[in-house]
């Protein structure tokens, strides 16, 4: 049995290792239908946006040398060296709770998880950004909870604000960490509600808002209008509770959700103990309610199982600190088979994305490919090679004008379009439908220059994401040839149909939808 005295260098070759896998995974994976749309958040800066809070655009700007190098690799980088930064600061709580062991047992379920690991860890996400302020909080916090010296230090308690705002300007939804804070406050810390500085440094968090709040104004507060008519409350719905609980099992590892679901229940029947007792009440309450309450919203209504994501974090210690009570183990057996079984899925979800002849999904000629996952990840950067080609001819043969544009009527493959084949040829997409069918992309359309008159325009329709173009478009193009198919081919085998049809002569400029 293996036996270290410092594990700084095992932590520190596990986040090494996982920049290494995923920097080669990166470029072989196209970007996904969130991550090409969050690429728009770059191409118009704002304070705020449709969907969510800036920092997913700024980290990207960042990364990207403010967009002159774009691609697969650039993109993701910020998600990468988000989730290494995160792996440290879980690795430093650890050691700041118990022991460097706790640490590095935490570090790699962290890892482990596919929310943290990797949805978070790699793709483009707000929740990328957020992952290093949402553990550094968690350290902070830390500090504040274990350290007499540091309850009047002023800087703490100012850094902590800064840092709860800072993951607020990610997602909103951060703010559960003033909640879970606030709740261990009255449990264990009710003297703290005397301290001046714990107000100060909410106010810091309530300052980083400022953008957000100014942005709403703007507009209308249109983002919570938008989010408001999604809460349905039609009455209980299982189906959507049952969803959430299976997506959280999944999207924690199932290995890693079933150990930290074993430990809570363990905690609670006294079976193992920290230190000192204020920390497990510290963790349950920095987790369990935001859970709960994510849970009671998808009774009523469908949720997605990552925004619950982070309530899992604090949970991670009580899984490391049940371990660290028995016998030492540098590598516990369950832990190397939770790593093996990210790798396991990580290895077939790219085999099939690559190489898979068929798709997952349906294989009706009206929607062939519809609800495949995998081709969301693979097939753009050819199609916008094909289009290139046959925008080029189309010209040359005098079927189209020059200065034709690329249109879309929803922000999915609106994101894809615009990366993938709009971007590389120069030509201008414009939104055309329902602002809460476009989003972000009826704010672009007021950078670029409006439809005119006369001019013709372009509609891709992937199979997989069908559209009556002449419902869609008719009202504004007096003519619509019939539509050009291409195939996309993988392994062998056809996985899609992109139809690219030819829009002649705009008779109506579409009305703008924001002003």
């Amino acid at each position: 049995m293996l036996l270290v005295k410092s594990y700084t260098k095992p932590v520190l070759y596990l986040i090494g290792i996982n920049i290494l896998v995923k920097l080669l995974l990166a470029p072989l994976l196209e970007l996904g239908n969130d991550e090409v749309y969050y690429w728009t958040y770059l191409l118009r800066p704002d304070w705020n946006y449709f969907d969510h809070p800036p920092m997913v655009g700024w980290m990207m700007r960042v990364f990207t040398l403010n967009g002159f190098w774009a691609s697969e690799i650039s993109l993701r980088l910020g998600s990468i060296v988000a989730a290494a930064i995160s792996t440290w600061f879980i690795f430093k709580i650890g050691k700041l709770l118990s022991s460097e062991r706790m640490g590095w047992y935490a570090a790699i379920l962290y890892s482990a998880s596919i929310y943290t690991g990797f949805i978070a860890g790699f793709f483009v996400l707000p929740d990328s950004p957020q992952m290093p302020f949402w553990t550094g909080a968690l350290y902070i916090m830390g500090h504040l909870m274990l350290r007499k010296s540091d309850e009047n230090n002023w800087g703490i308690w100012l850094l902590l604000g800064l840092v709860i705002g800072l993951a607020a300007l990610c997602k909103v939804h951060a703010l559960f960490l003033w909640a879970g804070f606030g709740l261990f406050i009255l449990l264990q810390k009710r003297q703290w509600l005397s301290n001046p500085r714990l107000y100060v440094s909410a106010l810091i968090t309530i300052l980083c808002l400022v953008p957000i709040l100014y942005w709403n104004i703007q507009n209308d507060f249109i983002t919570y209008k938008f989010h408001s008519e999604r809460v349905t409350n039609t009455g209980i719905q299982i189906d959507s509770f049952i969803q959430e609980i299976v997506g959280e099992f999944a999207y924690q590892n199932p290995i890693v959700f079933l150990l930290v679901w074993i430990s809570v229940l363990f905690f609670a029947m006294r079976k193992f103990r920290f230190r000192q007792n204020r920390i497990g009440i510290w963790l349950l309450c920095m987790s369990l309610p935001m859970l709960f309450l994510f849970w009671g919203i998808a009774l009523f209504n469908p949720t997605l199982p990552h925004w619950s994501g982070p309530a899992y974090i604090p949970l991670y210690f009580l899984v490391a600190g049940w371990f660290e009570l028995g016998k030492p183990n540098f590598f516990p057996i369950v832990f190397k088979l939770a790593l093996a079984l990210v790798i396991a899925i990580l290895l077939v979800a790219t085999i099939a994305v690559k190489f898979s002849p068929v798709n997952f999904g349906s294989k009706s000629p009206e929607s062939y490919g519809e609800y495949c996952p995998t081709l969301d990840l693979s097939g753009w950067n050819k199609l916008g090679e094909q289009f290139n080609i046959m925008v080029a001819e189309d010209i040359q043969k005098g079927e189209m004008k020059a200065g034709a544009v690329l249109i879309t009527n929803k922000w999915f493959p609106g994101g894809h379009l615009e990366f993938y084949v709009a971007r590389p040829m120069g030509m201008p997409l414009i939104g055309i439908g329902a602002l809460q069918d476009l989003h972000q992309f009826a704010w672009l359309n007021k950078e670029r220059s409006p439809l005119q008159l006369g001019q013709d325009a372009y509609a891709i329709v992937p199979s997989n994401l069908p559209l009556n173009v002449v419902d869609a478009y008719g009202p504004y193009f007096k003519t619509i040839e019939k539509p050009e198919k291409l195939l996309q081919q993988r392994g062998g085998g056809v996985v899609r149909y992109f139809y690219i049809y030819q829009l002649k002569e705009c008779k109506k400029i579409p009305s703008p939808l924001i002003h």
